[in-house]
């Protein structure tokens, strides 16, 4: 099989996956559902993915990837770090609120990734600490924020701000009514800031 069409055969069994996922739900799909969804032997499908598993990490890793290109868009964009940090945040909280609080199904694996500590979401993490380091490196270069270690100050950002960007934790807490995000953001930026 060509490396094209193996790759395009992939990437259909994956969004059968994701839409199976949406309708079905992540516990009730099976491979044997995907492979009769797509008119091929569970078998075909195995081919391709080593298991159920290796199928939700794949569709995880591209949704996290999503997440990931919309804050890389941030990060390049023109402004200040303080104001490119802020939108930062609000993008995560964002996206993740309205793909994994209001579809529930697929919020359903999201927790089972998150629950099973798959080691992409432990890289997802590792890559926004470090991209956020680097935005306060920068911050700290142009002289908006006070000389911090940067992987330090980073992951007590991310840390500060879980209850909103983590998909369990946006549903568990959202009738929370403080702080709301934009007085913790003010928080954290008045805690980086130069005086």
């Amino acid at each position: 099989m060509s490396e094209t069409r193996e790759t395009d055969t992939r990437q259909r069994i994956m969004a059968t996956a994701e839409r199976l996922f949406r309708d079905v739900g992540y516990q009730k799909t099976t491979v044997a559902d995907i492979a009769r969804a797509l008119a091929m032997s569970p078998a075909n499908v195995y081919r391709f993915f080593h298991s159920k598993r290796e199928i939700n990490e794949t569709v995880a890793l591209r949704l996290i990837g999503e997440v990931e290109a919309a804050v890389e868009r941030i990060i390049n964009a023109p402004g200040s770090a303080e104001d490119r940090l802020r939108r930062i945040i609000r993008a995560v909280h964002e996206m993740n609120a309205e793909r994994f609080v209001h579809d529930v199904k697929i919020h359903e694996m999201v927790r089972a990734a998150l629950t099973e500590s798959w080691p992409i979401v432990e890289g997802y993490i590792a890559r926004m600490n470090a991209r956020v380091a680097a935005l306060i490196e920068s911050g700290v270069a142009a002289g908006e924020f006070r000389a911090v270690d940067a992987a330090t100050a980073a992951t007590c950002v991310n840390t500060a701000v879980v209850r909103f960007t983590h998909p369990a934790l946006l549903m568990e807490c959202a009738r929370l009514e403080q702080p709301t995000l934009d007085a913790m953001l003010d928080f954290l930026l008045a805690a980086l800031r130069k005086l």
